[in-house]
């Protein structure tokens, strides 16, 4: 009974959710009629949904509606992030390219982007930890958009094509057509802008259900990702410096033989000691990579968006299974090539093996360090589940020197008229606290579903904002923050009688609020700068934090 109870609170929330979101939109969208939660019946008469079960379509309606929009509307814009997908039914709808050209960030397929390597300096006298002690640095993707964006206030989306569209071209969509499913199921920003041509009926899809949908329908998984390779998938392996050199007919024929595996969170990609099969190529999300030691398993390295598994055990001789367990940390996407296209490729293009034996020695130092130095691997596993592999501005405190005066509270609510954008609390590591302020994320979630477009990328480095005066108080972002870092704060003020959604009308306003790194002062973050006794450091990767560690 209290099971079935806690699944009715639970769709009561979920319908609640859906009304919010699709009728905040407010009196100007361009949407004409949308329609209430949808029963099996009504669901089954699109083509999309004939193939499933109506106990499954109830599970699902939630996240599904229909909606009219009226023509020349404006359904998305390049860079914006949101977290459905869309099939159309009636009408069309052009996509194509504004500004993608001026911002599009280097390609996502490339195996040196993401390996942790050993540096070969000491650590210099006083440091705690001992002159023998090597530090790890991270050679990741937003390092080298930190140093590609040094002195710009441009934003470096972190998308790719989602459309393998020229300059200045124009794709023209119609009745059947799915789009927006993949930056909403890999959590990029979307990389074109769609525009309705003509008045139109489209099928909203969240991503809770389309994962679903996914996961229950072969059919609809082959229909996505022959979707994907068609747009996306050449353009990407193209661009990428692992198949820079390889000819685009050879390229064309891989594109068609890749599998795209899609993992939740949790899920085992490969099992030490298991058959080698294939080789990967992390699409979107975070891998774990952990091996057996003693009775237990310990975490020697993880992968991110560009990242490669395989490759080791597909180069070295004799070796006759995984040497890792692989796990996906949070919905992943991957691109699996077979184990005997991945010979070809080597054989055919010795360039490629070349840069591959690169990654494999790294990664064989690095598993090999880790498991001689558990504290390693303990930290590694902490810095996935904190965030600290997603962010790039984490706040840390030192505890030691910390004497709790919450001047880095109180020097944030001044700055933010009065009210302070995170607490000083969080998760420990040695000495430090890894405080719940906004990590400001390469990928962040938080964006994705605003109704109102409140949150959003400041257009200064990597900082996410909210606008006070855009946020209706809905709670979208604040539940999407994997990290807790955005607090709902009361106003003491009611939503006028003209407040559109009219559900607000006369309802307490709440506000999102969150750190926005104190981006419009001169004197930097405040938590940073009020902290008396120095002990409040940004930090923008692990390898930073280590130093951090490092310097006791």
């Amino acid at each position: 009974m209290a099971e079935q109870r806690n699944i009715g609170l639970t769709e009561i929330k979920r319908v609640e959710q859906y009304k919010d979101r699709w009728t905040s939109f407010g009196a100007n969208t361009g949407i004409i009629e949308i329609s209430e939660k949808l029963t099996p019946a009504q669901l089954r008469k699109f083509e999309i949904f004939q193939e499933y079960d109506d106990q499954f379509l109830e599970r699902i309606s939630p996240d599904i509606s229909i909606a009219r929009w009226k023509k020349t509307t404006m359904l998305f814009e390049e860079g914006s992030y949101i977290d459905i997908a869309f099939f159309l039914v009636n009408g069309s709808v052009d996509v194509y390219l504004e500004k993608q050209r001026a911002h599009s960030s280097g390609p996502i397929f490339d195996s040196s982007r993401t390996v942790l390597s050993l540096g070969t300096e000491p650590l210099q006298k006083g440091q705690a930890r001992g002159a023998d002690r090597t530090v790890f640095q991270m050679k990741s993707e937003q390092e080298e958009r930190r140093g590609r964006e040094k002195g710009s206030k441009e934003i470096t989306f972190l998308s790719v094509m989602d459309f393998d569209i020229p300059s200045g071209g124009v794709i023209r969509l119609g009745p059947g057509e799915i789009f927006g499913e993949i930056g909403a199921l890999s959590g990029w920003p979307q990389s074109v802008t769609a525009k309705t041509v003509s008045q139109c009926d489209l099928v909203q899809i969240r991503v809770p259900a389309l994962r679903l949908m996914r996961r229950k329908s072969n059919a609809l998984k082959s229909r996505i990702d022959k979707v994907y390779k068609e747009r996306s998938l050449l353009a990407q392996l193209k661009a990428t410096p692992l198949f820079r050199g390889v000819s685009e007919e050879f390229v064309k024929a891989l594109c068609q033989k890749v599998e795209l595996v899609s993992c939740d969170p949790d899920e085992v990609i490969t099992k030490e000691g298991e058959y080698p099969d294939a080789f990967y190529i992390v699409r979107s999300g975070f891998v774990k990579l952990s091996q057996r030691l003693g009775e237990g398993q310990v975490v020697v390295s993880y992968l991110s968006k560009g990242s490669t598994l395989g490759e080791t055990e597909l180069l070295i001789d004799g070796t006759k299974g995984w040497l890792y367990t692989a796990s996906s940390k949070e919905y992943t996407e991957l691109v699996k090539i077979s184990r005997e296209d991945y010979q070809q490729i080597v054989a055919s293009y010795p360039m490629i093996e070349k840069s591959l034996w690169s990654s494999v020695v790294a990664r064989l130092k690095e598993a090999g360090y880790n498991k001689r130095n558990i504290g390693q691997s303990e930290f590694i596993d902490t810095a996935l589940n904190a965030g600290l592999v997603e962010g790039n501005s984490i706040l840390v405190i030192d505890l030691n020197v910390c004497t709790r005066c919450d001047d880095c509270v109180r020097g944030c609510a001044d700055t933010h008229g009065g009210i302070p954008r995170f607490v000083r609390e969080g998760d420990k590591y040695e000495n430090f606290i890894i405080t719940r302020a906004c990590i400001h994320c390469q990928d962040p979630v938080c964006l994705v579903g605003c109704p109102t477009g409140a949150i959003r990328r400041a257009a200064v480095g990597d900082v996410v904002e909210i606008v006070d005066s855009l946020c209706i108080g809905c709670q979208t972002c604040a539940k999407n923050c994997p990290y807790d870092a955005i607090v709902m704060h009361p106003t003491k003020e009611l939503w006028p009688d003209n407040m559109i959604p009219e559900g607000l009308r006369g309802k307490e306003r709440m506000l999102a609020t969150k750190c926005d790194l104190c981006y419009s002062s001169t004197a930097g973050p405040a938590c940073v700068s009020s902290c008396p006794h120095h002990c409040a450091f940004r930090v923008s990767n692990i390898g930073e934090f280590q130093q951090l560690l490092a310097k006791g």
